[in-house]
Formats: structure tokens, sequence, C-alpha cells
């Protein structure tokens, strides 16, 4: 995935949508930034399939040598699919965490919420905060 056609949270999760059988799926992860900040990750912990997910809710964590932080979704939905390899090889998400590193996918129950920003507002969020 490119990571200029996504859509994130401020809270450094990303999202894409498909149309998959005329349902609206979004595939979920977390921003090459956020993987950036927290460094030698040594966990994760991932939802299970058939979890319902509110936007803005915590949905998981990933934790570092550094700190523990929550993952939050950036939809509401079904959770149809997890990326289970990805808790025992981490360092995807240093590799490629916009196609390999994706943890989870979502029916949607709804749109996207008006929150999402576009590459180049995220981008700005970042550099603010560095």
């Amino acid at each position: 995935m490119n990571a200029e056609e996504l859509m994130y949270c401020p809270t450094h999760e990303w999202v894409s949508t498909t149309e998959e059988n005329g349902e609206t799926v979004a595939t979920v992860g977390i921003s090459a930034f956020a993987v950036e900040q927290l460094t030698d990750l040594v966990y994760m912990e991932l939802p299970s399939v058939g979890n319902q997910v509110a936007a803005g809710q915590e949905f998981g964590e990933v934790e570092s040598v550094k700190a523990v932080s929550p993952m939050y979704s950036p939809v509401s939905g079904e959770v149809i699919a997890v990326n289970d390899g990805l808790a025992d090889q981490l360092e995807t998400l240093n590799d490629d965490p916009y196609t390999a590193g994706w943890i989870m996918k979502v029916k949607l129950s709804g749109a996207l919420p008006d929150n999402l920003l576009d590459f180049a507002a995220y981008q700005k969020q970042c550099a603010e905060s560095s």
C-alpha cells in the first residue's frame, strides 16, 4: 500500500478501505512514524476475529523496550481478519508497516469517521510533534 493514499488517526494508526462482496472492508495498521518512535518492538496484543471495534476505542497494544502504547481503531465494525503472524515477527513493522505489517481487517458498520487525516495533514502533525 502507498502511505500517501492512506488515511490516518491522530494516534498514528492508518486505514485503507476496499469493497469486497458489496461490503466495505478497512485494513488497519500503525504508521512508520509510530514504529520509529517506539523503537525495538517486543510484543503486540492483537484483537480476535469476531470482535466488535469502535472508532477511537482501544483494540490492542504494542510494547517496545521504551513503553506500552494502546492502539486505537480508526473505524467501527467487526474484525474479520487478523495478521496472526505479526506478533511473532514484529520486525515486519520496521520493514513494511503499510503492506505486510497490516494488523486487522474490519467489516465497516457505517462511514469512515470525519477525524481521519490525509497524508499531508498527518505528516504535518508528525513534524509538529517531533
